[in-house]
């Protein structure tokens, strides 16, 4: 199952599944924000983005009240996390898979996230995202994660890299499958 890619006028949601966005951060959240602006979208912040009651964020239950909401608003279109962090496993037993299921979205994120992105994938078959955080867009040493997110999210490719950059052929062919299996609650 996938979702349908991005163009102007769409919202961007983006949640805080592990780290709350602090204060240290908001300096690159907010250049991410205007990247994402500045394509001609929206960008709305989960409800508990922002909260830290527990050092670590907002409560499991929150968090997955915040993720929950964004897949079940119309006018998100995509989800992001906000970032890295530890503890995104703890949402898992919140989580509405079924509801999930039938507002297809893309979702993207790595680090901590990793682990909703897998779960997600495995409860739903949504295909998921393995790519930059929204924080992410804006910090790292160069713009690649960003042309690659308007390439796959907007343009709708599948290549990667540019056509100038070198690249080596280690076997030439095709392949097919689905890089991520779960089972027995470990990932092969």
């Amino acid at each position: 199952m996938k979702a349908k890619a991005l163009k102007k006028g769409d919202t961007i949601g983006v949640i805080a599944q592990s780290e709350p966005i602090v204060e240290e951060c908001k300096e690159e959240i907010n250049k991410s924000v205007k990247m994402i602006e500045d394509l001609g979208m929206n960008v709305k912040f989960a409800k508990h983005a922002f909260n830290n009651p527990t050092g670590y964020g907002e409560t499991a239950k929150n968090k997955a009240e915040d993720i929950n909401e964004m897949f079940n608003d119309s006018c998100i279109k995509a989800i992001f996390c906000a970032m890295g962090g530890y503890n995104c496993n703890e949402v898992f037993d919140y989580l509405d898979y079924e509801m999930i299921k039938q507002n297809p979205k893309i979702i993207c994120g790595y680090s901590d996230p990793t682990s909703l992105i897998n779960m997600i994938y495995a409860k739903t078959g949504l295909v998921t995202f393995h790519g930059p955080n929204f924080k992410s867009l804006s910090s790292e040493e160069t713009d690649y994660g960003f042309k690659e997110v308007k390439k796959r999210f907007i343009e709708k490719s599948l290549k990667i890299g540019e056509d100038n950059e070198e690249k080596i052929v280690i076997r030439e062919g095709k392949a097919e499958g689905i890089l991520m299996r779960w089972k027995s609650n470990i990932i092969f």
